[in-house]
């Protein structure tokens, strides 16, 4: 039987629209260190090692979850890029790293150029931001894995710092202050507990507190911490001080982002109260009759990043970025303690 690979559901043709879209979008957010063009078999970047002495990389790869399913229902796949970029940063600025440059994976049941173009676009913008370079990744029309609306992003960024500047939590010690820096919202994680409880139908409606719609509250971009980052330790350097530990807070929320940068020994006392929890968080535990433990091992509730310093340095910290909160400090912990109390 006579047949072709787009009858069987792939469409080369298509692909190469979408990669030569792709090319623009990427083309913007390349540097010197970007060898070569989009489109090869693998990409070639150059960074200034003598910039880093004894330079160290730093990688990670992230996806953004079910938020997917939000930005397909409601149309709107630009912010699902932004979202990808600024975690995956996020993810490697903790560490201390400069991001050199990232790449997406995105796969699809049925490939449309457009709206991979849009995807695209928005990881792009969210790399101009940060000064990353989108290198490449790779674009897969997969009809036997996806339905055709539906499709999955992965992304991948590589980053260095200086070995002696490696931001490792090590130097934590109780009587040090958590400091934390407020979320865009949700970001990405807990969207598969935030959609049962607010379901489709409600997402084109609006709730108190909330400006625009729930969908609209649900689908802010997740923030990228780099300049907070930045601005913190260049403030501490300077008063002779250092930034001790970053933690994002994604999967996990509050219980399990914070333990992993403190020594064994250690955990945080976080004082409930001291920040404003943003209205879209309220509702979905009040809608979910959510218990508290739930919804800090969740969800972010409205910080997403906190960072650990001498006590003699908060204020210093805090005019380094001036929306950073006091959310506790650091105190002993045994190994029958949990790390994270909230009081």
């Amino acid at each position: 039987m006579a047949g072709s690979y787009r009858q069987a559901g792939v469409d080369i043709d298509e692909g190469k629209r979408a990669v030569d879209l792709v090319a623009r979008a990427a083309s913007a957010t390349v540097t010197p260190s970007v060898l070569g063009s989009i489109g090869g078999f693998a990409s070639l970047f150059a960074f200034d090692a003598a910039a880093y002495p004894d330079p160290v990389l730093v990688a990670s790869t992230d996806g953004v979850g079910t938020k997917l399913k939000l930005a397909i229902a409601l149309g709107r796949h630009a912010g699902i890029g932004v979202d990808l970029v600024n975690h995956c940063i996020n993810d490697i600025a903790v560490h201390g790293a400069d991001p050199l440059f990232f790449l997406d994976y995105v796969a699809v049941g049925r490939l449309r150029a457009e709206l991979v173009a849009e995807v695209v676009g928005g990881m792009a913008q969210a790399c101009i931001a940060a000064g990353v370079a989108l290198v490449g990744g790779e674009t897969a029309e997969l009809p036997d894995v996806y339905r055709n609306g539906d499709y999955d992003l992965a992304g991948f960024i590589v980053g260095v710092v200086a070995r002696k500047r490696v931001i490792d939590g090590s130097a934590v010690q109780a009587g040090d202050v958590l400091l934390g820096i407020p979320s865009s919202g949700l970001h990405t994680n807990g969207y598969s507990l935030a959609r049962r409880i607010l379901g489709e139908g409600g997402w084109a409606r609006s709730a108190p507190g909330i400006s625009g719609t729930i969908g609209d509250a649900l689908l802010a971009p997740h923030r990228s911490y780099l300049s907070e980052i930045r601005a913190l330790r260049s403030r501490l350097d300077a008063a002779g001080g250092a930034l001790l530990a970053l933690a994002h807070l994604t999967g996990g929320g509050w219980v399990e982002n914070i333990p992993r940068t403190l020594p064994d020994g250690l955990g945080v006392e976080v004082e409930t109260g001291s920040w404003s929890v943003p209205p879209i968080f309220s509702l979905i535990q009040q809608r979910g009759d959510i218990p508290d433990a739930e919804m800090v091992r969740t969800f972010n509730l409205g910080i997403g990043l906190t960072a650990v310093v001498r006590a003699d340095l908060e204020q210093e910290a805090r005019s380094a970025v001036p929306d950073a909160v006091r959310v506790g400090r650091v105190v002993r912990a045994t190994a029958d303690q949990p790390r994270v109390v909230f009081c």
